[in-house]
C-alpha cells in the first residue's frame, strides 16, 4: 500500500447562496464544511521541511469561502462540494482526492445533521 497524506479542515462555517425552497433562495445559508484532501506525500518530513513539501491548510478554507463565485446561487449543496473539489484540484497537482462534507445548518429542527459527503478522485 502506498503512503498517503490527508490534510483536513473540520467544522468550518460559511454562508453560501444555496437551496431550492423559496425560503432559502435569495439569501445566504449557513453551511458547515469538513474538507479532507489526500496528497502524494514527500519521501520524508524532517523537522526543517518547508511548507512547499505539503499544502497550506488555509487553501482548504479558501476553497469553501473566497473561491466560491460571488453572487452565484447553487441549487444543490452537491454543486457547492463539486466546486470545492475542482478548486483544490486546480490549486495543486499533488492533490489525489478530495472529500467534502457539508451540513446545512438552517434546516435543523432537533439539532440533527442534514447534509451530504462528496468524494472525488483526480481524473
Amino acid at each position: 500500500m502506498a503512503d498517503s497524506l490527508i490534510l483536513e479542515i473540520a467544522d468550518f462555517e460559511q454562508d453560501v447562496l444555496t437551496g431550492i425552497y423559496s425560503e432559502e433562495t435569495g439569501k445566504p445559508q449557513p453551511l458547515r464544511f469538513t474538507i479532507s484532501v489526500r496528497l502524494r506525500p514527500a519521501e520524508r518530513y524532517a523537522p526543517d521541511t518547508p511548507l512547499t513539501a505539503s499544502k497550506n491548510y488555509m487553501d482548504l478554507k479558501f476553497a469553501a469561502s473566497e473561491a466560491l463565485p460571488a453572487g452565484v446561487h447553487f441549487k444543490l449543496i452537491e454543486a457547492v462540494a463539486d466546486h470545492v473539489c475542482e478548486t483544490l484540484f486546480l490549486q495543486d497537482e499533488r492533490v489525489e482526492a478530495v472529500t467534502v462534507k457539508i451540513v446545512k445548518l438552517a434546516l435543523t429542527e432537533a439539532n440533527e445533521k442534514i447534509g451530504m459527503t462528496l468524494t472525488r478522485e483526480r481524473r
